[in-house]
């Protein structure tokens, strides 16, 4: 298995919290980061976080800075995202992927391995 799997999502009320998991393959030999996005309804794909493996360094996106915190749970083999103080603008499927080369963190196409996506539905 080389493409991850997300799980966690569901539905929420404004300010409540969720915890997505994303189980990372050890096939992956050539990844150096994984990241979280996400891409609501009629629009883009956009970054939402990720951990680069050298040095466990942590990267946001704007829109998620305090409130999101990406991070390796290694009993599990996951990359975890906790989400608090959800706003229904965060309302989107969610995705996880593997970074196998170098640039800017938020830069898709340096990405691949993509997971199928788990939906996070944020109520008013």
């Amino acid at each position: 298995q080389v493409q991850p799997v997300e799980s966690g999502g569901g539905l929420v009320q404004t300010g409540g919290s969720l915890r997505l998991s994303c189980a990372i393959s050890q096939d992956t030999l050539s990844t150096n980061a994984m990241g979280w996005f996400r891409q609501a309804p009629g629009k883009a794909r956009e970054f939402v976080a990720a951990l680069v493996w050298s040095g466990g360094v942590p990267y946001y996106g704007d829109s998620v800075k305090g409130r999101f915190t990406i991070f390796r749970d290694y009993t599990r083999n996951t990359v975890d995202l906790q989400m608090n103080s959800l706003k229904p603008e965060d309302t989107a499927v969610y995705y996880c992927a593997a970074r196998i080369r170098y640039g800017s963190i938020d830069d898709l196409s340096l990405y691949s391995h993509w997971g199928q996506g788990t939906q996070v539905t944020v109520s008013s």
